[in-house]
């Protein structure tokens, strides 16, 4: 009857409610400012935004589990999330 949620999933699932209002705020600014400097602007204050996000909430899942998975396979996850960081740095 009634779904008990995870409170990691829940913090994850908040992060990224809060991300997607950022993004949404951002784009509702950069058709207010009807410039492509300021657009610039905007969109480059976004990418400190997303790879946060994207660190926060694997840390949060991650740590969530931190007693169900190896020392190694933790390794891998943050290896892997530092592998798109650097993939996507321009």
């Amino acid at each position: 009857m009634f779904t008990i949620i995870e409170k990691a999933v829940l913090g994850m699932a908040f992060l990224r409610i809060i991300s997607g209002c950022i993004e949404v705020s951002a784009a509702i600014l950069m058709i207010k400012f009807n410039s492509v400097e300021k657009a610039l602007i905007v969109n480059s204050s976004l990418a400190l935004v997303g790879p946060l996000i994207l660190i926060l909430t694997t840390t949060i899942g991650t740590l969530s589990i931190v007693e169900k998975i190896s020392y190694l396979k933790m390794l891998w996850i943050f290896l892997g999330v530092s592998f798109i960081l650097i993939g996507v740095k321009s």
